[in-house]
Parts: C-alpha cells; sequence; structure tokens
C-alpha cells in the first residue's frame, strides 16, 4: 500500500514541477532563439534567472521524471558556458571562426532545450 501512495505522491510532485519547468525552459528558449538571431540577444539576466530556478528547486524533483529535466536544463547551461569561454578567443584571433564556434553552440543549446520541452510536454524523462 505504501508503494502506491509513493507513486501517487511522485507522480503529484512531478505534476506541481511542470509548470516551474515550462517557466525554465521558455526562459531558456528565450535566451536560445536569442543566441541564434543575431541582434536579437535578450542578455544573460534571463538564463541567470532560470538557472537559479532549476538549482533551488531541482532537489524538490527528486524521484520523478522531471529530476531528469532539472539536470538536462543545469547541464546544458554548464557546458553552453564552457564552450563559450574556451572558443573566445576565436573572436579576438579570428573574427569568422568564433562567429563560427558561437553560432553552432547557439545551434546546439536551442536543440536540447526544444528536445527538453517536447519530452515534457509528452511527460517523459529526457534522456542524458
Amino acid at each position: 500500500m505504501n508503494d502506491i501512495v509513493d507513486v501517487q505522491d511522485r507522480e503529484q510532485k512531478a505534476r506541481d514541477l511542470k509548470a516551474i519547468g515550462w517557466v525554465s525552459y521558455i526562459l531558456h528558449l528565450v535566451v536560445a532563439v536569442g543566441a541564434v538571431i543575431p541582434g536579437a540577444q535578450p542578455g544573460a539576466a534571463l538564463l541567470i534567472v532560470a538557472l537559479v530556478i532549476d538549482l533551488v528547486k531541482r532537489s524538490d524533483a527528486d524521484g520523478t521524471w522531471q529530476a531528469t529535466h532539472f539536470s538536462w536544463r543545469i547541464r546544458t547551461v554548464i557546458w553552453a558556458g564552457v564552450l563559450y569561454i574556451v572558443t573566445a578567443p576565436l573572436w579576438l584571433l579570428f573574427f569568422a571562426p568564433g562567429w563560427i564556434a558561437w553560432g553552432l553552440i547557439s545551434l546546439w543549446f536551442l536543440y536540447r532545450i526544444v528536445r527538453g520541452m517536447v519530452a515534457m510536454s509528452k511527460n517523459q524523462a529526457v534522456d542524458a
């Protein structure tokens, strides 16, 4: 009987976290689209807000399919940040390779956010 209650509690928790997940995904999406469209950069503030939301609420998602989404978004931001920093010298040395590298990173970021949104809309965990 306790197993049934635990499963129901986890499912309810996952549904409750879905609204927070959508807020985070939308903030990430705005940043991702802004990074791909030249001149439409909304700034890092939205990304930081989304990252803080994910870091604060991540533990609430433990034991639910939503946990994968929190980890997915956090890893996406961290990897994108690392890749942007590593490729930043390309901007200083050679303009075109820097533009290409950052464009590819931005497309990868957008892909990860859309892929996560699609999985969440289906109430599915996102694959690593």
